[in-house]
């Protein structure tokens, strides 16, 4: 009786497990394997994954994936956050966009007002706060809301 009840125990806390590491916004579920593997509905992310957030990107009137990932590229080979996003064909994602490179360095992004806002820093260690908008093969700048400004400003302005 014992050695089941451990066992039942066992079962609830890996499905516990397993829901603390499965994030669903909307048709969207992200899953985590490990630390460098993470599904997207069906799509393999063989990176580390630091946002995850959904919205209208691409102006199409259904969500889209915004997925900040950990990754080198061939033109940047040091690793960085990138920000590749996904649309849904048949229930399954699919890359709409997986970019290498917003502006500057990329620190951290969140979806608002049909628009990417990015918080980055630059060469000369200053940051800005920009604004992206889908164009017709991806994400162009729209606008700064702050440029050239210390790391905590550029927060506080980012988090508004």
């Amino acid at each position: 009786m014992k050695t089941r009840l451990i066992i039942l125990l066992a079962g609830i806390m890996g499905m516990l497990q397993v829901q603390a590491q499965t994030q669903t916004r909307g048709d969207f579920t992200l899953r985590k394997v490990n630390d460098s593997l993470y599904y997207l509905n069906d799509w393999r992310l063989p990176y580390p994954v630091y946002q995850f957030q959904t919205g209208d990107v691409d102006g199409d009137g259904r969500e889209d994936a915004m997925v900040g990932v950990i990754k080198s590229t061939r033109f940047y080979p040091e690793k960085a956050r990138r920000l590749f996003i996904f649309k849904l064909v048949n229930k399954k994602a699919r890359a709409l966009w997986l970019g290498s490179k917003l502006g500057g360095i990329l620190e951290d992004f969140r979806y608002i007002d049909g628009k990417i806002r990015a918080l980055e820093s630059t060469t000369d260690s200053l940051y800005v706060v920009s604004d992206y908008k889908w164009s017709s093969f991806g994400m162009a700048f729209d606008r700064f809301i702050i440029k050239g400004t210390d790391k905590e400003t550029a927060i506080k302005t980012f988090s508004q």
